[in-house]
């Protein structure tokens, strides 16, 4: 089965929940927030586009595997959540400033999903994202200043691969991780948690053709309706 448990890493105002997801393995976040994962996932994925104007390039992380005769180290990398990529159709922003879909390229649900693309991130300059192979990290900045505008938290999950989320078999198992919130300040929410997802992300060359590569598939209960697609249908 495609379907398991995968990790998502978040840092968000502490109303917000984010997310990331490792194995029996450890691994070392560091800076802002630092974070070592496992992760377990199994989620229904939207059906969204993939975009061709920003290049989708994951930060490497490296997990460890541990048996009784040892650790093994593994490379993996993580991705960005779709909810906080650009959405937009030729350069133009699906998604309006009012938080709503703009009519001329969403006269239905399904439109969105099928007209409009999943840009690729900047993790480092837009998102605050930065990792560190040597030392098993990865950092989370909460606000981040780009060029075109001012990014607020973030979610990430495990990768196995290019193409897939890393799916973790945890019966039997355990893992541990190491967090450093020394320079998280009160009020924000940093947290690692596991999510039921599909490896894929749905991906079916058609409906979607961004799948786990652009961080589509989660689907979780949550206060905040901020959520843009369900299930291949815009929210």
């Amino acid at each position: 089965s495609t379907k398991g448990f995968a990790i998502p890493f978040v840092l968000a105002p502490a109303r917000v929940r984010r997310e990331f997801g490792p194995n029996v393995m450890s691994a070392s976040v560091s800076t802002l927030l630092q974070l070592a994962l496992l992760g377990f996932q199994m989620l229904e994925a939207a059906g969204q586009q993939a975009g061709t104007l920003q290049p989708e390039v994951h930060p490497e992380l490296w997990l460890q595997e541990c048996t009784g005769s040892g650790c093994e180290k593994h490379k993996n990398c993580i991705v960005l959540d779709a909810n906080w990529r650009w959405v937009n159709k030729g350069g133009q922003n699906c998604y309006t400033d009012q938080d709503t879909w703009d009519p001329t390229f969403c006269s239905d649900l399904a439109a969105c999903a099928s007209t409009c693309d999943v840009e690729g991130a900047d993790y480092a300059s837009t998102y605050g994202v930065t990792a560190d192979s040597s030392n098993n990290d990865v950092s989370l900045k909460f606000v981040t200043k780009g060029a075109y505008s001012t990014n607020y938290g973030s979610r990430l999950y495990v990768m196995d691969g290019e193409e897939t989320y890393k799916m973790f078999k945890l019966k039997n198992r355990e893992f541990t991780l190491d967090v450093n919130v020394s320079n998280l300040p009160c009020g924000l929410n940093g947290a690692v948690y596991f999510v039921e997802m599909d490896s894929h992300s749905d991906l079916d060359g058609e409906g979607n053709t961004a799948g786990a590569k652009y961080g589509t598939g989660y689907c979780d209960a949550q206060c905040p309706h901020d959520i843009k697609f369900i299930k291949g249908e815009a929210n």
